[in-house]
């Protein structure tokens, strides 16, 4: 497994790590100790060394099982965290420095560690980017000794460059061949100010491995399911606010490009050919998906010729649905 630089944090990272919202089950399912621990066996025999996650994963389980996991390994473990969601409710004047040390120390307590590796805001409302007061409280959470660096994970490539003007290590955002809108200027800006990317939603919901039709069954629990028109939070969470019968043309064409019915290892290696990436961190609800998204690491490059095919079927299908609303 191939490292990368996590910007100003200066860690070496796998260019893959492991995303959990969906740790130890599929979205909506009970949640299932045994295989969350297997699927982080699976990531750390593998070179996985980073980790993904939030507070609010799985009830605050998600943390409690990385936490069980991390305490017998000698090879230490990049864990990112977020926070922010919890509030109830959500809204931009709850995100004070209070609340969220409140919200760290719970985090420490889960994880079982004395300081977090980073710690991210949850894609809190947009007017939160520009809360200097949080930000200043931020840098006294860091000087207590509870988080050694801090970020965001954002919504709207815009909050990303409104938060650098802060003092962040890190921003996590939707990247994949459905959300080219980073490219325009957000990883310029990325490079520039060392600041480590998280490539999140990697492959749209699932649309992007191919395995989806239009007789795709999802369960009444799964986002995918009752949130495809931003019922319940940001429509970009659910196949990456694409339209799914739109998206279903758009993988079919890709299929038609890189000639293959499983896309998940291509659309993986797709993000990794942008060098401002610093690691991506597709999910999975069973060890098996663990290998299945490691293959992307040991593929050959995409060819300049293929990349340029990628953005013609985003222009064709994409483009005008997706690219101005985030």
């Amino acid at each position: 497994m191939e490292k990368r630089r996590f910007g100003k944090t200066g860690a070496m990272v796998s260019e893959i790590g492991l995303g959990t919202w969906q740790l130890g089950g599929k979205w909506g399912d009970n949640f299932n100790e045994v295989e969350a621990m297997n699927i982080l066996n699976t990531a750390y025999e593998n070179g996985i060394n980073f980790i993904d996650t939030a507070d609010i994963y799985n009830y605050g389980k998600s943390e409690e099982m990385i936490g069980k996991f991390i305490k017998d390994k000698k090879d230490k473990l990049y864990i990112t965290t977020k926070c922010g969601r919890g509030l109830d409710p959500h809204t931009a004047e709850r995100y004070t420095g209070e609340n969220m040390e409140k919200f760290i120390d719970g985090s420490l307590k889960r994880l079982g560690v004395e300081k977090l590796d980073m710690v991210l805001l949850h894609c809190p409302p947009t007017s939160v980017y520009k809360k200097d007061e949080l930000f200043s409280a931020l840098d006294k959470i860091k000087e207590k000794g509870k988080i050694a660096n801090y970020g965001v994970s954002i919504e709207k490539v815009s909050e990303g460059l409104q938060a650098m003007e802060y003092n962040i290590a890190a921003i996590e955002v939707i990247f994949n061949m459905f959300r080219l809108k980073p490219l325009d200027e957000l990883f310029k800006k990325t490079m520039e100010n060392d600041i480590g990317v998280i490539a999140r939603v990697p492959l749209a919901s699932g649309l992007l491995t191919g395995k989806f039709s239009e007789n795709t069954v999802f369960g009444e629990k799964d986002h995918r399911f009752y949130n495809r028109n931003g019922e319940f939070f940001d429509k970009g969470e659910t196949f990456s606010g694409v339209d799914y019968k739109t998206g279903l043309q758009a993988v079919d064409e890709l299929k038609r490009v890189f000639k293959t019915e499983n896309l998940s290892p291509i659309a993986l290696c797709w993000i990794l050919m942008h060098e401002a990436v610093s690691t991506v961190i597709p999910g999975a609800s069973r060890k098996e998906q663990v290998i299945s998204n490691i293959v992307a690491a040991n593929i050959p490059n995409l060819t300049s010729e293929q990349m340029n095919e990628v953005e013609k079927i985003y222009d064709k299908y994409i483009r005008g649905i997706v690219h101005n609303l985030w």
